[in-house]
């Protein structure tokens, strides 16, 4: 049990039994495809999306970690466990094998797309000087590359544009039985939380008798008063909803990750949240001390919430909560 602020008993901790291949698989993934190490690369329009990156091929050994990515998105789909990677389109057609066209390359690069987009549209006879080649960075210096043998003297007219447009575009072939669009929700789920969709696939629960007895047992205390057991109305669940409208997404996501180890969406919605042995809701459970922070099970996707006296108090505990999730605490 990790230690907390004086006076606070049962502080923050997960209890797991196989809650944790969840959260190895969430956590080894945010490192595996962070920009940092060099295999990977943020998109041009944000630092939120990945692809491969042109500098891999000098990472040592580059060929060996990408067979070892693509391990880790093989059993997480197996196992149906969500990662903390959102790759481009482009990207998941590539894993696919599907063409590529023009308006993909908008996930990559908008202002590219835009160009291109306009030269299909456009005539641009006696508009443009270019050839068929592409100018790269490698490691701060532009190298010209032929997109076809001879590509240097070839120059880019009205008549053969759409050759050179098709070029420009990642070109993979065969197909598979998600589209881009299901794979990105299969593997990354979404990060957009639905708080109706969470609330109404949440339940709740108000503890055993067994449970009570052995609380009793080790000194804690039992959750009597305040309306029972937990239930959609109940005071302390309407103030828990109150605090997470409140939270911006991220804290919402890092709520989710804290009770289920992954702060992901399924691409179903809340219905498909899945625990240790297969589907399972969200659940709070009525649990401990006033002085106590909120304790998580990610095996059972369920957060043990103390019966709190106010808002204020709730609303702070949670926020504790929910700000330590970078790593596992098992009692």
């Amino acid at each position: 049990m990790r230690g907390g602020a004086a006076g606070e008993q049962g502080v923050r901790t997960r209890l797991d039994y196989s809650g944790p291949s969840r959260e190895f698989f969430f956590l080894v993934s945010r490192e595996l495809f962070n920009p940092y190490y060099g295999l990977f690369e943020y998109s041009a329009n944000d630092t939120y999306t990945v692809q491969i990156s042109p500098m891999s091929a000098f990472v040592d050994n580059h060929h060996e970690w990408f067979r070892f990515s693509g391990r880790i998105l093989g059993l997480a789909l197996v196992h149906q466990y969500l990662l903390d990677a959102f790759f481009t389109r482009p990207f998941y057609k590539g894993l696919l094998r599907i063409s590529c066209d023009l308006s993909d390359l908008e996930f990559l690069d908008e202002e590219f797309h835009q160009s291109l987009q306009w030269m299909k549209d456009n005539d641009i006879e006696d508009m443009l000087d270019l050839t068929f080649t592409v100018n790269e960075e490698v490691f701060g210096q532009i190298t010209e590359r032929e997109l076809k043998p001879g590509g240097a003297g070839i120059p880019v007219s009205e008549k053969n544009k759409k050759e050179y447009i098709e070029r420009m575009v990642v070109d993979v072939r065969l197909v598979s039985v998600f589209d881009a669009r299901e794979l990105e929700l299969v593997i990354a789920g979404t990060a957009e939380i639905d708080l109706s969709d969470w609330r109404n696939n949440t339940e709740y629960r108000g503890g055993t008798e067994r449970r009570r007895r052995r609380r009793r047992r080790y000194g804690e205390e039992v959750c009597r008063g305040r309306g029972g057991g937990y239930h959609d109305n109940h005071i302390v669940i309407r103030w828990f909803w109150a605090a997470v409208e409140r939270f911006n997404n991220e804290q919402r996501l890092r709520l989710l990750q804290f009770v289920t180890g992954t702060s992901s969406i399924p691409y179903e919605g809340f219905a498909s949240l899945r625990g240790s042995n297969g589907p399972r809701r969200f659940c709070v459970e009525k649990w401990g001390k006033i002085t106590s922070l909120p304790r998580a099970h990610t095996c059972f996707n369920r957060l043990d919430l103390p019966p709190y006296p106010s808002f204020s108090m709730l609303y702070e505990k949670l926020v504790t909560a929910v700000e330590e999730t970078s790593t596992f605490g098992l009692e």
